[in-house]
């Protein structure tokens, strides 16, 4: 394990709309206001999107297995933020809920708010870290620096 300190920096409230992609709102937030590194949460709707739902098989590097969902669901997740020389790299993951059915996973691509999303950013000021491809995994991971 590796890590590095610091501590919370300025907290940014957002309120995301109806067909708001998720990740480019939230790289468009991070590039504005020079974010660094953040964590944060938010609860809402999906509309529809891409989910990774784990690795097909336990190897390195991984297969991923892509889920596609639509007619909106119910949402509550967690991610990180932390940028580099290419700009905000988003991590993004969800529990989502519709009917009697779950799906928990990586939000991809051009997933799309139903209603709202309402969420909370954090700021981490002093951290040393960065994303970027690793290429024993072809992974954008978390690097210590």
């Amino acid at each position: 394990m590796k890590y590095t300190k610091g501590g919370i920096g300025r907290i940014f409230l957002l309120k995301f709309e109806d067909d708001d992609i998720l990740i480019k709102e939230l790289e468009a937030l991070a590039r504005k206001e020079r974010i660094k590194a953040a964590t944060f949460v938010f609860l809402g709707a999906l509309k529809k999107g891409d989910l990774v739902t784990g690795p097909k098989k336990p190897v390195i590097p991984p297969e991923p297995n892509w889920v596609a969902f639509k007619d909106a669901w119910e949402a509550m997740g967690i991610g990180t933020i932390f940028s580099n020389e290419k700009g905000p790299q988003i991590h993004v993951h969800t529990a989502m809920g519709k009917k009697d059915k779950t799906l928990t996973g990586c939000v991809r691509k051009d997933s799309k708010v139903f209603l709202v999303i309402e969420a909370i950013v954090f700021e981490l000021k002093g951290v040393k870290a960065e994303k970027d491809i690793d290429p024993k995994t072809g992974l954008n991971l978390l690097k210590i620096l």
